[in-house]
């Protein structure tokens, strides 16, 4: 491998990681600069979901103060989640690529529409727990189910094609659960993180030989730098801010998926 190459998918790595940390949609860097080398689009996605576990565990990690007292609701979305990157896993290896082509931009773009409209939302949501005589912070029998299948879309989603999984994430909690943006960020890297190990496991398992270790390699090395840097300073982010540079992301990750 060239030395311009592997620099490139390092620094490729470490941005990926920073992102993912901070907002989701770090595969959007990673899995383009896999195609521009050439490696088959199939091969990119599976060595970049296999690297991108590395910035995962830093990316979690350091928003492990955040995931305190989600418990309650992480119980149903931690097996949602996993379930839904096995059924994802299996559909990358025995579907055609161009399935998921038309469903992918759809996804996202109201993905962001909800990010936008969280706060709106959510002061919706707090009249009618309070006029109903419950706590803003309860959750449901309805909303956890709503929250449960939700997970699960996105983990079926994350496991074929993992970018903008966590945008989609905040998108969904950000309807149901009336928590603040940083711990559902936090929440949002858990679960990332579980259906990137999900989805590395199944392709390492069943397609050893159509992975290139070399790339997936550089990756990871990069994104456990990145996550730890994003994770660091994403804590630091305004909720605005941090609602900002996810809707900016989605709309740069949306162009490269329609270009």
């Amino acid at each position: 491998m060239p030395i311009t190459e592997i620099l490139v998918i390092l620094i490729a790595g470490f941005g990926a990681g920073a992102i993912n940390a901070v907002v989701g949609s770090g595969t959007l860097i990673t899995f383009p600069t896999l195609v521009a080398f050439g490696y088959p689009p199939q091969i990119a996605t599976m060595s970049n979901a296999i690297g991108l576990v590395a910035g995962s565990v830093s990316g979690t990690w350091g928003y492990r103060r955040e995931l305190r007292g989600q418990w309650p609701m992480l119980r149903w979305q931690i097996p949602a989640s996993f379930f839904g990157a096995l059924l994802g896993s299996w559909l990358l290896l025995h579907l055609p690529p161009s399935v998921f082509a038309a469903v992918v931009p759809v996804l996202l773009i109201a993905a962001l529409v909800l990010v936008v409209l969280q706060p709106r939302i959510q002061a919706w949501a707090k009249r009618r727990s309070e006029a109903a005589g419950r706590a803003a912070e309860h959750l449901t029998r309805t909303k956890l189910v709503l929250l449960t299948v939700g997970t699960f879309a996105v983990g079926v989603y994350g496991g074929y094609f993992t970018a903008a999984q966590g945008i989609l994430l905040i998108g969904v909690m950000g309807v149901l659960v009336s928590e603040p943006i940083q711990r559902m960020n936090a929440a949002k890297n858990l679960l990332s993180l579980i259906v990137n190990v999900v989805a590395a496991l199944t392709y390492s398992i069943v397609a050893f030989d159509r992975i290139s270790w070399a790339a997936a390699g550089l990756i990871a090395v990069g994104s456990l730098v990145g996550g730890t840097v994003g994770a660091r300073y994403g804590r630091r982010l305004s909720p605005a801010a941090l609602r900002g540079a996810i809707v900016v992301l989605g709309l740069i990750g949306l162009w490269r998926l329609l270009a």
